[in-house]
């Protein structure tokens, strides 16, 4: 990964930020982000390989385990990630119009025209388009927090799941890869979730409250 390019990105956002702001940066990026690409996707790769049903019948385990796992884990994360990040970038890109815009209106004044914008500062346009970035990265941290809960009861993998799906011949148990690891791994994310929520949520007030 550039980092060095993705820190250039991110400044556009920093420097519009506020307190709040950074720290829900700071906290996707290092806590999310880098568990997820260096420790959860290696905990749940082994998710369908080690999930053992005690028959043989063919097609028992795959039905079962489509059953209990509809969409991976991993999975969800990674779509929650992209969504959740996306509002950044659309701030990065109203940043960018708007010194394009006076980098234009200088140099049609030959360099002597005053800042139309207070570098630092949130007006207009930009103020609703950090406004509304916040709001949607609360909304799709909420959604897909709702999206665990009703896939996997209270965010947690049983030990064993029972299974009576055709074609298995009757009830079998199933076993599930090191589920302990997984639900601390599930509790992580899920607890993560919910400060981001909380930090949009005190921003979009405090951004409000100011104006």
């Amino acid at each position: 990964m550039n980092w060095e390019l993705f820190e250039s990105l991110l400044s556009g956002v920093n420097k519009y930020s506020t307190a709040f702001g950074r720290i829900w940066l700071s906290l996707v990026f290092i806590f999310r982000l880098l568990v997820y690409v260096v420790a959860a996707e290696r905990v749940w790769s082994d998710d369908h390989k080690d999930f053992d049903c005690n028959t043989r019948q063919p097609g028992c385990t795959n039905v079962c385990f489509d059953h209990f796992f509809p969409v991976s884990h991993i999975r969800l994360w990674a779509l929650q990630l992209i969504l959740v990040t996306c509002p950044s970038l659309l701030v990065i890109m109203h940043v960018a119009y708007r010194e394009a815009k006076e980098q234009r209106l200088r140099k049609a004044g030959g360099g002597n025209c005053r800042h139309i914008y207070n570098p630092g500062k949130k007006r207009g346009g930009l103020w609703w388009t950090y406004l509304l970035s916040l709001l949607f990265k609360a909304s799709v941290d909420v959604v897909f927090l709702y999206i665990f809960y009703r896939f996997y009861r209270n965010y947690t993998l049983p030990h064993v799941v029972k299974c009576e799906l055709h074609p298995c011949p009757n009830v079998v148990d199933c076993f599930i890869a090191r589920p302990t690891e997984k639900n601390i791994f599930t509790l992580f994310m899920v607890v993560t979730a919910c400060v981001c929520v909380v930090l949009s949520l005190v921003e979009a007030a405090y951004l409000v409250g100011k104006r």
